[in-house]
């Protein structure tokens, strides 16, 4: 649990049992007091349904042992519940930390849940050298340096990174790239640095450049401007034409990175701008970060709705599990109201170290920034419902093609790769009524010793026995939505056959199967499909089927090659001094370096090989001893 859990007290967790529905959360009335805390609603098999948090537990809990009176949402998961468990906390804000945690842990099924949850991008300026480097930053703040974001992605990052080197002319460079250079670099060539690493900028000239770039990321982008003007204006009385075009061309980059910044509120610093769009039970959340007086980007999510919960309670779960692991700016603007908006003010507030405001803005500019995030949430929105539509349709049209029981709402497809038998990656990808699942595609390195090099046949056979034997241990009841209701693999009736013979063995008997085959000549649109105990069969060329299936296949190969040519890669680099113990990245370095190759490290002599930096006696003798060990002992 948290350190909120210090001082709580947990009732029974199933009184009465037997009871279901408004009969059974009534009964949990008599053990219930006016305390603060959470409350979890389960079913018959203890799956938990949902997870609430309450001011006052015995108020929040008798609404529900009502019988009438209750959004469809809420009448279905009282008419499930089977049993309730409750644990009361010493402060309202510790149920509300409490709830958040328990939703993120268990997923019930009614709550809204933030699917799509990474991390954002920064600009570090690094200080840990004399002259900084600007660049991307992602993860833990730990480096020495001063940060600026979050940026919505890295390409938000990037775009804005290709301006300032434009402006500012700050390098990118690493520092060990840094300290190696005897000539500039093509960016400086390209004028987007000053080339600081072979002395072309002074130490206090370059630190000029990083403070002037640091206050256009504070927001103070027209002293910058000044700034620049006064020195093109001096340069060119000075009759120093040459730098008075530079400087010119430097406020004209200036400017574009300004307009490229898209909406640049005058009266909001700092702010994230949260908007909302529901239709047809799904929801758009939109979210705009306002920092520095400039925006910094935008990012769409699709939270999932708890079968049918109202704005205010999706908004409310957005902003708890959003920034559950991001430092809330001191101003969040909302498109709607929340219910318990003090509450998570004061949630915030306590993550941030310091005052968070939230605002429901009518008027104004700060109304304008909402209203403007709300439009791109109802784009956004309307985008995904229609390719989700579209989706469907393609889904039905499988299933009508193929002879399936029910659209399916999971399909795998699974792909080799492999230069006659070397370096082999099986690639499964997946795809369902929301298109591809990136974040479910797996790869399988090749690991049969026993298989002869080419054998597709026993290659697709090790990968779908190693993935549906971790299905089958991690959810043997299947009640998981990762078991998919189809296969598709690119192949044709003999793949299919091995993989028939697969889930016969472990006794997977309703998983459809669907071998993609080149068909005659090998030409896409020619494509035969092969089914276990049916002929094979041909779709007609403009069939959108075919399309749909030719495009999922087309995604398994990239992905499994992908994966081939990394691996082939990593393989071409690999010597037998890989396999020495002691012998790491360094040892191996300094020893190719030395000798040439690792053919001349073999037949190297105990002298020698103590001869390279870095290789004590006891090093060399088990190099010597690896490629020598009849002389070993």
């Amino acid at each position: 649990m948290t350190d909120t859990d210090e001082g709580m007290y947990e009732p029974p967790a199933v009184p009465n049992a037997g009871l279901t529905g408004h009969a059974l959360v009534a009964s949990c009335l008599r053990t219930l007091d006016a305390s603060p805390g959470v409350y979890r609603m389960l079913d018959a098999e203890q799956r938990v349904l949902y997870v609430g948090k309450a001011r006052n537990l015995r108020a929040r809990v008798s609404n529900y042992a009502r019988p009438s009176g209750h959004s469809p949402r809420i009448a279905r998961m009282i008419r499930e519940t089977a049993a309730m468990m409750f644990l009361t906390t010493r402060t309202e804000t510790e149920a509300l930390l409490l709830e958040q945690n328990l939703i993120k842990q268990l997923k019930p099924r009614y709550n809204v849940l933030l699917r799509d949850d990474k991390s954002f991008p920064n600009i570090l300026v690094s200080k840990a050298h004399d002259f900084p480097q600007i660049k991307k930053h992602r993860g833990a703040k730990r480096e020495k340096g001063d940060y600026y974001g979050p940026f919505a992605s890295a390409g938000a990052v990037n775009r804005t990174l290709n301006q300032l080197q434009k402006v500012f002319l700050l390098r990118n460079c690493s520092d060990a790239v840094f300290e190696s250079r005897t000539r500039p670099c093509l960016l400086y060539q390209i004028k987007r640095c000053a080339a600081p690493c072979v002395g072309l900028v002074s130490k206090a000239d370059y630190a000029a450049l990083v403070a002037d770039a640091e206050r256009f990321l504070q927001g103070r982008s027209t002293a910058v401007q000044a700034h620049l003007a006064e020195e093109m204006a001096a340069a060119s009385e000075a009759m120093e034409f040459e730098r008075a075009a530079a400087l010119r061309d430097r406020i004209r980059a200036l400017t574009q990175v300004q307009q490229a910044q898209g909406v640049n509120p005058r009266g909001v610093a700092e702010a994230d701008v949260v908007a909302l769009s529901m239709e047809g039970g799904q929801a758009c959340v939109q979210v705009f970060f306002i920092r520095a007086n400039q925006s910094w980007g935008n990012r769409d999510y699709y939270p999932r709705t708890g079968s049918g919960a109202e704005e205010a309670e999706v908004l409310e779960a957005f902003l708890g599990q959003f920034y559950d692991d991001k430092t809330p700016p001191r101003l969040i603007l909302l498109s709607h109201p929340i219910e318990h908006a003090d509450l998570m003010t004061d949630l915030l507030s306590d993550r941030a170290g310091r005052k968070v405001d939230l605002a429901v803005p009518k008027r104004g500019e700060k109304a304008e920034l909402v209203a403007n995030a709300a439009r791109n949430a109802r784009e956004s929105l309307a985008r995904k419902l229609s390719e989700s539509a579209a989706q469907a349709q393609l889904l039905d049209g499988l299933a009508e093609a193929f002879g399936l029981e029910a659209p399916p709402r999971r399909i795998e497809i699974y792909d080799n790769s492999h230069i006659m038998g070397t370096n082999a990656v099986g690639g499964m990808v997946v795809a369902g009524p929301e298109g591809f699942a990136k974040g479910e595609y797996r790869r399988y390195n090749i690991k049969g010793e026993g298989l002869t090099p080419g054998d597709d046949f026993g290659m697709m056979r090790e990968v779908l026995t190693r993935r549906f034997e971790k299905l089958l241990r991690e959810d043997p009841d299947r009640e998981s939505p990762a078991w998919p209701d189809l296969l598709l693999i690119d192949g044709g009736a003999g793949q299919v056959s091995a993989v028939m013979e697969v889930l016969g063995e472990l006794g997977v008997e309703d998983v459809a199967v669907i071998g993609v085959a080149k068909g005659i000549d090998r030409d896409a649109g020619k494509e035969e499909f092969h089914r276990p105990g049916r002929p094979a069969m041909a779709l007609p060329r403009n069939h959108p089927v075919l399309y749909f299936v030719q495009r999922l296949r087309d995604e398994a190969h990239r992905w499994a090659i992908g994966g081939h040519r990394a691996k082939r890669a990593k393989a071409v680099g690999a010597t037998p001094l890989d396999e020495i113990p002691g012998i790491g990245a360094a040892r191996k370095r300094a020893l190719l370096a030395h000798f040439g190759s690792a053919k001349a490290v073999s037949r190297a002599g105990l002298g020698d090989l103590m001869a390279v930096d870095g290789i004590s006696e006891s090093t060399a003798r088990a190099i010597h001893d690896f490629f020598h060990p009849e002389a070993g002992g």
